[in-house]
């Protein structure tokens, strides 16, 4: 059984720093790509960043320059570090997995973690 949990949110002020992470666990074959998605309340669930097996990344525009999304050599285990945060910004943030398992190949998710950027 396939699993992601998160960890590192909380509450910051505005201009503050937190970094997430992801572990995957499990039957997993191959990583195909790792990423971030933040849901806002009221709001659509939005990609924030991304990262492959190859190390390519692509962030959001709302985010490029502030968070970087990085992973360990093992891909096992991706981060997000977030600077220069705005209260914008508050939303509970989602691991997502691409991953080729015993199941076939497959979309993974966490159960997320909240931030809050207060003003």
């Amino acid at each position: 059984q396939v699993q992601l949990m998160e960890s590192g949110g909380g509450l910051v002020q505005a201009g503050g720093s937190l970094r997430l992470s992801c572990a995957a666990s499990g039957n997993i074959f191959r990583i195909n790509a790792m990423g971030w998605y933040r849901q806002a309340p009221g709001e659509q669930r939005e990609l924030v960043a991304v990262i492959t097996s190859g190390g390519q990344t692509n962030h959001a525009d709302s985010v490029k320059g502030r968070f970087t999304i990085s992973g360990d050599n093992a891909k096992t285990t991706v981060y997000l570090q977030m600077d220069s945060l705005k209260p914008e910004d508050t939303a509970v943030y989602f691991c997502q997995g691409n991953f080729l398992s015993r199941s076939g190949t497959g979309v993974y998710w966490g159960r997320g973690t909240q931030v809050t950027v207060s003003s």
